[in-house]
C-alpha cells in the first residue's frame, strides 16, 4: 500500500507539464512543434533558452517535491529511500505519460536530476557527489558529441550505477531485500529511459541525430 501511495503522489506530481506550460505561455503547443517532446530539450530547441530552463527546473521541482512529500507522510519508516524511489517513478510516469495529453509527455531525463537532487542526502556529505558525478557523465559526452540524447543516457545510467554503489556500501541503510527491490526499480526506469529515447538511438546509429546548436535535420 507504501509503494501504490508513493507512486499515486509521484504520479500527480509528474503531471504538471512544465514544457507545455511554458509553450503555451508563448503561444505554442510544444507537442505540434519540434519532435513534439514536451520535455527541456524540444522546449529549448523551439521557443529559446529561458523557456528550456524554466522547464527543466520546473520538471526538476516537481520530482523533488514529489519525494519530500513520501518523505513526510512516512518519516521514520526503515524503507524510506525505496519509498522515495517509488515517488520518482510515478513522477516519471507522469511526465512521460499524462493522462490528459494523451500520454504524450517528455522523456524523463529532467525528472531524474529531481532524483539525483533528492537522493544526494541520505548520507552526508559523501551522497552529496551524486550531484556534480551525474552531472559530468551528462556534460562531457554532450560537450565532446554534442548530442544531448547520448549525455542524457549517461547520466541517467550513471545515477542507476550511483545508487546502486550507495546501497551496497550501507548509505541507504536498508536490508538487502528493500535494496535489490530498489534497483530493479531504478533498473526498469532507466530502461524506460531508453525506451524513450529509441528514436534518438535510431538517428545515432543512422548518424542523423541532431547535434546541439545545430539547425533540425529534416
Amino acid at each position: 500500500m507504501e509503494r501504490l501511495v508513493c507512486l499515486a503522489v509521484g504520479y500527480v506530481c509528474g503531471l504538471l507539464q512544465t514544457g507545455y506550460i511554458v509553450g503555451k505561455m508563448n503561444h505554442i503547443d510544444i507537442r505540434k512543434q519540434g519532435s513534439g517532446n514536451a520535455g527541456t530539450t524540444n522546449a529549448l530547441r523551439v521557443i529559446g533558452w529561458k523557456a528550456g530552463i524554466l522547464t527543466f527546473f520546473g520538471d526538476v521541482l516537481k520530482c523533488v517535491v514529489a519525494v519530500v512529500i513520501t518523505c513526510l507522510l512516512f518519516r521514520g519508516s526503515d524503507c524510506l529511500p525505496l519509498l522515495a524511489m517509488y515517488a520518482g517513478a510515478g513522477v516519471t510516469l507522469g511526465h512521460n505519460f499524462p493522462f490528459y495529453m494523451n500520454f504524450k509527455g517528455g522523456k524523463g531525463i529532467a525528472v531524474m536530476a529531481g532524483l539525483v537532487a533528492a537522493n544526494s542526502f541520505w548520507c552526508l556529505p559523501e551522497s552529496l557527489l551524486m550531484i556534480p558525478v551525474t552531472l559530468a557523465f551528462f556534460l562531457v559526452p554532450v560537450i565532446i558529441t554534442r548530442y544531448i540524447s547520448v549525455g542524457s543516457l549517461m547520466a541517467y545510467t550513471a545515477f542507476l550505477i550511483e545508487m546502486i554503489l550507495a546501497g551496497q556500501r550501507g548509505m541507504l541503510d536498508m536490508e538487502p531485500a528493500r535494496l535489490y527491490e530498489l534497483y530493479i526499480l531504478l533498473f526498469l526506469m532507466t530502461a524506460l529511459a531508453f525506451y524513450r529515447h529509441r528514436a534518438n538511438i535510431g538517428r545515432l546509429m543512422s548518424g542523423t541525430e541532431n547535434k546541439f546548436g545545430a539547425k533540425k535535420k529534416e
